[in-house]
């Protein structure tokens, strides 16, 4: 039941990327983070549909991740940009050269040898210290937010989806606790206001990420950071656990996917060989 859920979680998250870029494409760009954006974003159906996607894709995962180690919901979840990828190729005719195929080609690699790796488990209780701690990179997220809501274009896409990364990180890090309790006292623990906040300020900042460049390199941005944080905390002070004797398959497959993410995010900076996927004029007027 969790690897069905981790396989529906995908294509929503995916279905809900694709209408994301559509609604925030379309929406005016600003150099500086924009408190009304998301506000903005709220009153356009296609950013609706998107964003409930993507809810519905969290639930899934939430869901999974009572017995299923983070190294394998967040690779799960990974797996959405390319499923992205496709559906836009399909349905709104966005062009993918093959530098943009070949990154996805060695991080999908990285994260099959993660998904391997997996091994079952309950969650432990998380430390207060770690919890103060992600409290305290939080508040560094929406720090370093404002500088880099100055970078254009494409390089600013990737830095804000990387950004944006970092938030959900400690979302799926909260979450993998809570996952496992009684679902109706969830209000009653403090991780679960820390995974509303930080599910806030991802969401913010991966919309400004997507009005600058690809959704393509902004997604494997995002969920190359999101999957090595959560990966690395999951195995240190959550207790997920590798099959035996598979320990080298954790560590390939991480490089491969920070390598993939690598080439996506030169490639996107230099503007060169990477194509900007286009909102179809028919969209753009709603």
């Amino acid at each position: 039941m969790g690897y069905l859920l981790l396989a529906l979680s995908a294509v929503s998250y995916a279905v809900g990327i694709v209408a994301q870029t559509v609604a925030a494409r379309r929406a005016e760009v600003r150099d500086r983070i924009d408190p009304g954006l998301l506000a903005r974003l709220a009153t356009d159906p296609v950013y609706v549909i998107g964003f409930s996607a993507q809810v519905v894709g969290f639930l899934l995962a939430f869901l999974a991740r009572a017995t299923l180690p983070l190294y394998l919901v967040q690779a799960s979840a990974m797996s959405a940009v390319g499923i992205a990828a496709v559906i836009g190729g399909v349905l709104l005719k966005w062009r993918i050269r093959s530098v943009e195929i070949g990154s996805l080609g060695i991080t999908a690699v990285g994260l099959l040898l993660l998904v391997g790796a997996a091994e079952p488990s309950a969650a432990t209780q998380l430390p207060a210290a770690v919890g103060f701690g992600m409290i305290g990179v939080l508040v560094a997220v929406a720090a370093a937010a404002v500088p880099a809501a100055k970078v254009p274009g494409p390089r600013g896409a990737v830095v804000m989806g990387a950004l944006a990364g970092v938030a959900f990180a400690i979302l799926a890090i909260a979450s993998r606790p809570l996952a496992g309790g009684p679902l109706a006292e969830l209000p009653l623990r403090p991780l679960f206001w820390l995974m509303v906040v930080a599910a806030l300020i991802g969401q913010a900042l991966l919309a400004a990420a997507l009005q600058r460049g690809s959704s393509t390199a902004t997604m494997a941005s995002m969920d190359s950071v999101s999957v090595l944080l959560a990966s690395v905390a999951g195995l240190a002070v959550l207790g997920d656990r590798i099959v035996a004797g598979r320990e080298a398959w954790v560590a390939g497959g991480l490089a491969l996917v920070v390598c993939g993410v690598f080439v996506m995010a030169a490639v996107q900076a230099r503007g060169t060989a990477a194509t900007t996927h286009e909102v179809p004029k028919e969209a753009a007027r709603g």
